[in-house]
């Protein structure tokens, strides 16, 4: 027990304390979590009712079976019910064809493949040099071996053909002369190698005496052959074909080759006229219509060059060769040889594959196995032509027909 002095102590600090408890902040209670998720779960379900896009619920309680939402040019839909027919497909409009309103500017041949067979070639005017040579050789009218160049030669081709048809006559390819020279099947064609091309095929002996000793002087490659046999230059065909390597060409190959399609004689030729100084050769009818028009080489000598009128006196299709050493002079083979040579037949033959004689010893008009070089070499007296040339000559003239050589 307490004594009095300490009772004292004791009874002064508790009414001290009770004098400043009021003074002291009092502490806030605490909500109660139940109010806390209560008023959660009280905005969720608001929330929930107020919701925009709400789907109402069908008689059977269940809510109703979502389809896959089509995609439209607007927003996107939910289908409820069987979807109505798509619509068509839209397809890009079909630009008008463009159409050709020059006759210059017609389409060039095309053959495509379609379920109604190849597309049927478009007669139209020549576009250009190389087929303006063919359509000429088709006329009757050859520029030398079709090359596609522009030179003297197919200039006096496209002369000829001006005078045959009463144009200016300027050796051009003008618009006047495109709008007559029509071609009227497909400038190219394609050539199958057979097995009998390639069996022609031998090598062409260097010397006189060496050809004289063959069975045929035939021709050396196949690229000599085709060239030859479609009236063109090799490297016409080489560049037709650039793909094709000669020295592997098989049987069944194609090769593509001019079109070429002489026109078959209708009458026979009234007379020949050979111009020395444009070096060409042309033939006529009785009425003087051109049948023909082939440029030639002529001699290098004057002296050697006959001028005026000679006649046809031998056909000879597929002729030997007499070679004789008087006639070359200039060979150190035909001084040493001293004697005649008779070479066997071919395009590679001094007078290739057609001889024309006329009635002046020596002379005649002839074949040549460089047809290239035509009109562009000199002979020793003869008149040379491209074996093809030579060959349509020799069905137009028959025995006795004029042969009028001009200065």
């Amino acid at each position: 027990m307490l004594g009095s002095p300490y009772r004292l102590r004791l009874n002064r600090v508790v009414r001290l304390y009770t004098r400043y408890k009021p003074l002291q902040p009092r502490k806030q209670p605490k909500p109660a979590r139940w109010t806390v998720v209560v008023a959660l779960l009280g905005l969720t379900a608001l929330a929930w009712w107020w919701r925009p896009h709400r789907i109402p619920v069908e008689d059977t309680g269940r809510l109703p079976k979502m389809e896959t939402p089509v995609r439209t040019n607007a927003a996107v839909t939910l289908i409820r019910s069987k979807p109505a027919a798509p619509l068509p497909e839209e397809k890009p409009p079909v630009k008008p064809a463009r159409e050709n309103t020059s006759a210059l500017s017609s389409p060039k041949p095309v053959i495509a493949a379609s379920t109604n067979g190849p597309i049927p070639f478009v007669a139209h005017p020549v576009q250009d040099i190389f087929e303006a040579q063919v359509a000429l050789v088709r006329r009757g009218i050859s520029s030398g071996s079709i090359d596609g160049v522009a030179g003297s030669q197919t200039k006096a081709a496209l002369a000829a053909f001006q005078k045959m048809e009463a144009l200016p006559v300027t050796g051009a390819l003008d618009p006047e002369t495109q709008a007559r020279l029509i071609l009227s099947t497909p400038v190219l064609s394609n050539y199958f190698v057979a097995a009998e091309d390639l069996s022609r095929l031998q090598p062409l002996g260097q010397t006189w005496l060496e050809k004289s000793e063959q069975t045929r002087l035939d021709y050396e490659s196949l690229l000599e052959l085709v060239a030859e046999r479609f009236y063109c230059h090799p490297s016409l065909i080489r560049r037709l074909n650039p793909s094709l390597v000669w020295s592997n060409v098989s049987v069944d190959s194609s090769v593509t080759v001019p079109n070429v399609d002489v026109p078959v004689p209708k009458s026979k030729a009234a007379w020949v006229r050979i111009e020395l100084g444009r070096k060409n050769l042309q033939a006529f009818d009785a009425n003087s219509n051109l049948l023909v028009h082939f440029p030639c080489s002529i001699a290098a000598r004057v002296d050697k060059r006959p001028v005026g009128e000679l006649h046809v006196a031998v056909l000879a299709p597929n002729p030997n060769y007499v070679f004789d050493p008087d006639n070359f002079p200039e060979s150190l083979e035909a001084r040493e040889l001293n004697r005649k040579l008779v070479l066997p037949p071919g395009p590679n033959n001094p007078v290739g594959t057609s001889w024309i004689g006329l009635d002046k010893a020596g002379y005649g008009i002839h074949g040549t196995p460089r047809p290239e070089e035509v009109g562009r070499t000199e002979s020793h007296g003869c008149f040379r032509l491209a074996n093809w040339n030579a060959d349509h000559l020799l069905r137009l003239v028959v025995l006795g027909t004029p042969v009028i050589v001009e200065p």
